[in-house]
């Protein structure tokens, strides 16, 4: 009976561990280190009815902070500024977004109180126009590059895919490619909420950003871990696979 007493306190106390690590707490902002002065900051938002990470980049330079997509957590805008201040010595100058949705322009109208120059493309605001969205104060028409502290930052629109006016960023001096929403992480098993994009350009796209950026050092992906350097190529079978036939 001793015997039978002991191996159940050993499988609850196993339960109970397991339990606890798929349930483990996360930091409601986590800012990772990338390559030189680029950094991956990470916030949480309601998907699904789960919380679900979305990951943002920021560039520190001589002349202030890039930051590319606001928070998706309301909660967050600010202790991301405080943050980069705190950190950097530097504060944010520059912030732009990539597409029309939430957990890419939620922080906007914020950023823009506080002094902060944000931009969308054209056809995102007109998106975030239609859809009630937080819209940027600045707008450019075309693919862009920005400059700040000396460092050239480039937007790109390859194309339809997650929605009809995603764009990426691409940070030439380290070879870093920020693909938000377009881009799925290698622990992704499918695109995603397509119901703004459209699934029979997003090969094409897809493609045409291999053929743009070649050989980046770093994809990051708009959700989930952006370790791998196969996102890019995961993405583009995974839209094979959900292409109209």
């Amino acid at each position: 009976m001793k015997k039978y007493f002991v191996i159940l306190i050993l499988f609850v106390a196993g339960c109970r561990s397991f339990s606890s690590s798929a349930q483990q707490p996360h930091a409601a902002l986590e800012i990772t280190p990338l390559t030189g002065n680029l950094y991956v900051y990470t916030t949480w938002g309601r998907a699904g009815g789960v919380s679900f990470p979305a990951n943002g980049l920021y560039l520190v330079t001589g002349k202030g902070v890039v930051v590319i997509d606001s928070p998706w957590d309301t909660t967050q805008f600010q202790p991301l500024l405080d943050t980069i201040q705190k950190r950097h010595r530097q504060r944010v100058v520059l912030c732009i977004a990539t597409h029309f949705h939430e957990d890419r322009t939620a922080g906007l109208a914020f950023y823009k109180a506080k002094g902060i120059k944000t931009y969308t493309s054209r056809q995102t605001d007109n998106y975030s126009r239609a859809n009630a969205e937080p819209r940027a104060e600045f707008l450019f028409d075309k693919d862009t590059v920005f400059t700040v502290g000396g460092y050239p930052i480039q937007t790109y629109y390859p194309g339809a895919g997650h929605t009809r006016d995603n764009i990426v960023v691409w940070f030439d001096r380290d070879r870093v490619l920020y693909g938000g929403c377009l881009i799925k992480s290698t622990e992704a098993n499918d695109l995603g909420n397509v119901k703004d994009g459209d699934l029979s350009a997003y090969v094409g796209t897809i493609r045409r950003l291999q053929q743009k950026y070649p050989n980046p050092a770093y994809v990051i992906p708009g959700h989930q871990s952006w370790e791998s350097i196969q996102s890019l190529q995961h993405t583009l079978e995974m839209a094979q696979n959900a292409e109209p036939r």
